[in-house]
């Protein structure tokens, strides 16, 4: 990058045709070609659900009601609040782990699905608009009530394609804000 007055230096005061500097340039456009495919998109939004998944699991575990606390014990010994306070930590904690990691799985696999069958059919129209998201939400909705018959099918067709347009549409909103963006 020249900028006028550096007399053909790059970045960094190194001149512009450094074996070095062409190399940086190389790995970065390597990184962002493989960060604009399908695959990497894929893995990357399944981690991100995963550990959302695993945040929210263990913040709505933790406020249920339904806890094990109340509950009789198998074998019929009696409820958990008659053990000592370390046994009922110890419950609660594995209760919450469980929670937490169901619910991590669950919305890692939605991400992946989501973000891939987007990718996939972005890809394949070669456009990016709003129908992406509404075609790829509809998809994974499809395919995860798929168990539940063609009712629950179109159902959750209906549902992801909905809350996909709506966050999609949100997202896309020019915005108001003219601190946001300082060249206006």
């Amino acid at each position: 990058m020249a900028f006028p007055g550096m007399g053909g230096m790059g970045m960094g005061g190194r001149p512009a045709g450094d074996p070095q500097q062409m190399q940086e340039q190389q790995m970065i456009k390597y990184m962002q070609m493989a960060m604009e495919s399908c695959p990497a998109k894929t893995v990357l939004a399944g981690t991100m659900g995963f550990g959302l998944g695993g945040v929210f699991g263990l913040f709505m575990s933790s406020m249920r009601y339904d806890t094990p606390m109340g509950a009789t014990l198998p074998g019929g010994v009696g409820t958990t609040s008659d053990l000592p306070m370390r046994e009922q930590l110890k419950r609660g904690f594995k209760d919450m782990g469980k929670a937490s990691w169901g619910s991590a799985k669950n919305f890692g696999y939605i991400g992946g699905i989501f973000a891939g069958t987007e990718c996939a059919i972005e890809g394949l129209r070669a456009k990016n608009d709003l129908y992406n998201g509404v075609t790829a939400g509809c998809l994974t909705g499809g395919w995860l009530a798929k168990s539940g018959g063609p009712q629950a099918v179109a159902v959750g067709c209906a549902g992801f394609a909905a809350f996909s347009a709506a966050i999609d549409a949100y997202m896309r909103m020019p915005s108001d804000d003219k601190a946001a963006d300082p060249i206006i």
